[in-house]
């Protein structure tokens, strides 16, 4: 039967370079044992656990793929050169930003960046490029050096359609609320103000694109979904909605908090994620909140992911219906 592996030192942590390995005493054999992944040359990753995170939110599999480039930055960040940082969809896991595409995301190549003149990164498993350094701003998260959310918005237009760039404005500027629904605008990411920054700061691949979306973010839409809805709108001639509209009655006693809103026409829009679904509390408290807009004549309007993606018009249908009700007149 064979010997297990000799215990490693816990002070080397779950990810360590060679080199401290081998200052502390560690052999080449242990180096090599089976117990011992190897995600970047130079670098060794204990065992970890197959077990996904679960998620009980709109993005499931945003976790899943967070949790598993977050692996691979943690290992990758001990080689990471003092001019490099990480850009793209490894700077959105990073900062808990939703993800476009989120399987595929998890298995690209991290996105690394550095600051001219030193030459891109040439590693397996990293996708590099220089950028000029008046065309991008670093911060840290949990010591992870990483493009700020503007600087990484700016940088996603090589890559990223106009739409794209609006859903992700939007994920950047949102003003979140807490439990209490009490907005909280010290945890915006970014600003708009600081989106039109990251454009002006000169020449840059997509700046047309940038440009074009920048007016059509908002810091009220509450998720990718939502911003999908709302694009949808465009060019149809329907009212613009309101966003994260406070519902109140006579008495201003809050009833609830809708996604979308036309208030003259006492319409409102819930763009109802997965976890509308599956989550029994947020079932009861939906069932409660329908309750409480129908006794002051609010009606809602439920829309999910088939309605709105991919673009076949029936959300949209679905709405001007709902507005002709309530008295709109094209």
């Amino acid at each position: 039967m064979p010997r297990p592996p000799a215990p490693l030192d816990d002070k080397l942590g779950p990810v360590f370079r060679v080199g401290a390995a081998r200052a502390a005493g560690v052999t080449e054999g242990r180096l090599r044992a089976a117990d011992l992944a190897s995600p970047f040359r130079g670098v060794r990753q204990r065992a970890v656990s197959d077990a996904q995170p679960h998620a009980e939110g709109p993005y499931p599999m945003d976790e899943v793929a967070r949790a598993a480039i977050l692996e691979r930055v943690r290992a990758h960040a001990l080689l990471l050169p003092q001019h490099a940082f990480y850009i793209g969809c490894t700077a959105l896991a990073i900062q808990g930003l939703p993800l476009l595409d989120a399987r595929a995301a998890q298995d690209a190549d991290l996105e690394v960046a550095v600051f001219a003149p030193h030459r891109a990164l040439r590693r397996p498993g990293i996708r590099s490029l220089q950028v000029q350094p008046g065309l991008a701003h670093t911060t840290t998260v949990e010591g992870i050096r990483v493009a700020t959310p503007a600087t990484v918005w700016a940088l996603l237009a090589r890559d990223l359609s106009e739409r794209d760039l609006v859903k992700m404005g939007d994920a950047m500027v949102r003003i979140p609320r807490d439990d209490r629904g009490i907005r909280r605008p010290e945890l915006q990411l970014a600003t708009p103000a600081q989106l039109r920054a990251a454009i002006e700061a000169g020449g840059r691949r997509g700046a047309a694109k940038l440009r074009a979306a920048l007016p059509r973010i908002s810091p009220h839409s509450m998720s990718l979904l939502e911003t999908d809805w709302r694009e949808n709108l465009r060019g149809t001639g329907l009212p613009e909605p309101e966003l994260d509209v406070e519902v109140r009655d006579a008495r201003g006693i809050l009833l609830g908090i809708s996604d979308g809103a036309f208030p003259q026409y006492r319409l409102a829009v819930e763009i109802e994620g997965d976890h509308h679904r599956v989550t029994r509390q947020q079932w009861n408290r939906d069932i409660e909140k329908y309750a409480a807009y129908a006794a002051v004549d609010w009606e809602p309007v439920r829309l999910t992911s088939s309605h709105i993606r991919p673009d076949r018009g029936r959300d949209v249908a679905i709405v001007r219906a709902a507005l002709l009700r309530r008295g709109w007149k094209p």
